[in-house]
């Protein structure tokens, strides 16, 4: 198996699909040339060239209606958004449209795209390009929302999106893209059956925690704190967040009997609240031994400076101590 980036593992995936099939096609801002902003396209536009790889003007709205009718005409796009904080430009055709059309025209046509979106804070790169948006796109039926944490889940989670037949919303944490792991290049699967299954990273008795995208692996350095290094605790990384796997979280609460969720997000209207939500409506609640907890995002504009930028994510200590709290 190679050694790749998550930058890399998806630029091998992006580089199979269009290999396999020719009906496929990714469109955005400097995405040929340049290679895309954080490189993840780097070295297509020479391999496949400017049918397959286009390079979009700066018009979000247009990019993503450009995929729309794209997908319900046999083509198979993949749009890149450069910043995630950018689909925000591309809402109706993204909301009103891809989400849509499949419900209103009787199931007759589906709109197959990914939208991918570099997401999330860490790079000093303040609020207008350091938001976590996915759970905007949660509350959307019809949508998918993937969330990857690693080069292996990317890889994969990007070919599972890709043979789906809905809409996918593909957010890519900017600080995931250079974390390196071997990654096992398989095929393009047949069906999606990743989507809507979440991955059991670490097994434990004595806690459940809950993440996704990058804060899996903030979690990861907080359960290595060595206060924690005599608790059990079982970590869940969510993968997708439309929908999300509810029974491999029951299960593990059967056992562990303590929820904590860990999102960057701020907590209003997110994932972590509507995990905790579900949750306690379930039978589950009454085995509870503590209340569950979220350890979230401030609920403030990203800031640039780097010490402030720390204070509003949550960090690897803020987890260790929630844990603590909680046993």
């Amino acid at each position: 198996m190679p050694e790749l980036t998550t930058g890399q593992a998806l630029n091998k995936a992006l580089s199979l699909i269009l290999e396999q099939n020719p009906t496929a096609f990714i469109a955005g801002e400097d995405i040929g040339i340049y290679g895309g902003a954080f490189g993840v396209t780097d070295g297509l536009l020479a391999q496949y060239g400017e049918e397959r790889i286009k390079d979009t003007p700066i018009a979000e709205d247009v990019i993503a209606g450009l995929a729309v009718g794209a997908s319900m005409t046999g083509g198979k796009p993949i749009v890149e958004m450069q910043f995630s904080d950018f689909i925000v430009n591309a809402m109706d055709p993204i909301v009103n449209q891809a989400a849509k059309l499949h419900f209103m025209y009787g199931g007759s046509v589906n709109v197959p795209i990914i939208v991918r979106g570099a997401s999330g804070a860490g790079t000093g790169a303040a609020a207008q390009h350091s938001q976590s948006l996915e759970s905007w796109f949660c509350h959307v039926p019809g949508l998918k929302v993937v969330t990857p944490s690693n080069p292996q889940n990317a890889y994969d989670l990007l070919l599972h999106s890709f043979v789906d037949p809905n809409p996918v919303i593909f957010m890519e944490h900017k600080l995931i893209y250079k974390i390196k792991d071997n990654v096992e290049l398989s095929d393009i699967p047949e069906e999606s059956s990743m989507l809507g299954k979440a991955n059991l990273v670490k097994e434990g008795n004595d806690m459940t925690i809950v993440a996704y995208s990058n804060m899996v692996n903030v979690a990861k350095e907080a359960l290595a704190a060595e206060e924690l290094q005599n608790c059990s605790i079982e970590l869940i990384d969510l993968q997708t967040v439309s929908p999300i796997d509810y029974d491999t979280i029951k299960n593990s609460l059967k056992k562990t009997k303590r929820l904590l969720v860990c999102q960057e997000a701020p907590s209003n209207s997110s994932v972590g609240t509507t995990v905790i939500s579900k949750i306690v409506e379930s039978e589950l609640f009454h085995e509870l031994e503590v209340a569950p907890k979220l350890v979230s995002g401030l609920h403030s504009p990203m800031p640039s400076a780097k010490h402030l930028e720390l204070n509003v994510i949550p960090q690897a200590e803020d987890i260790t101590n929630a844990v603590k709290s909680m046993l």
